[in-house]
């Protein structure tokens, strides 16, 4: 039986698809051999637009600086906002800080508290790497990348991707209402299983987020 060939051998995959390959291949590879030794790690999410006077760039950085006086390393996008205080506040720690920065179409510059600095030119394999080495899951108010970072870690749960651990949702006013309208609407009309949304937990601040997810430690 004839064997198939690589991808980069095969017919019908141009030049410009065999470099993509590559620069997957290259992405995964790096960021593998980065992070491979961190050790317990909590991924933070939050928008990268919140500002330093703001409650959840001051509470994203109290919660790392919890988490890293425990030696769990702090993993975010590498960009501002509650990224950035994130990786402040583990770095004001001496904890491992890791930033895994998306190239965008307007600059997104890597903030400049991080141990591990990593750029990726594709979400997928950002996302890959946010998720796979986190014991628990912290996500600040944010916009789509968010939010789609929220369901996308949600799925790989529901579906057995993904060992079940903490997700905390940071931040009441902002979370209660999704949270309701998954159980009124999502929930009760069976779309999900009935314990799919018990690892969702929300807290008001750092405090609460950082007791939920040292259990896991």
């Amino acid at each position: 039986m004839p064997t198939r060939p690589p991808p980069s051998a095969a017919p019908g995959i141009s030049a410009a698809e065999r470099e993509r390959i590559a620069r997957i291949g290259d992405e995964l590879r790096a960021g593998i051999e980065s992070l491979a030794d961190i050790g317990p790690a909590v991924s933070i999410f939050g928008s990268a637009r919140s500002q330093p006077d703001s409650w959840e760039y001051r509470s994203a950085r109290e919660l790392a600086r919890k988490l890293a006086a425990h030696h769990i390393a702090v993993i975010t996008g590498g960009g501002p906002g509650v990224m950035e205080a994130s990786n402040r506040g583990a770095s004001e720690e001496a904890g491992t800080s890791v930033g895994l920065n998306i190239e965008l179409p307007y600059e997104q510059l890597a903030n400049p508290y991080l141990d591990i600095d990593l750029d990726f030119r594709y979400f997928f394999t950002r996302k890959f790497l946010l998720i796979r080495y986190a014991i628990g899951f912290a996500v600040y108010p944010g916009g789509f990348g968010t939010i789609d970072e929220l369901f996308e870690i949600l799925t790989l749960m529901q579906t057995g991707k993904l060992p079940r651990c903490p997700i905390v949702l940071v931040g009441e006013d902002y979370w209660c209402g999704l949270f309701d309208w998954l159980v009124a609407q999502v929930k009760l009309g069976a779309y999900v299983g009935p314990d799919d949304l018990d690892f969702l937990q929300i807290v008001a601040g750092a405090d609460e987020a950082a007791e939920i997810l040292l259990r896991q430690h």
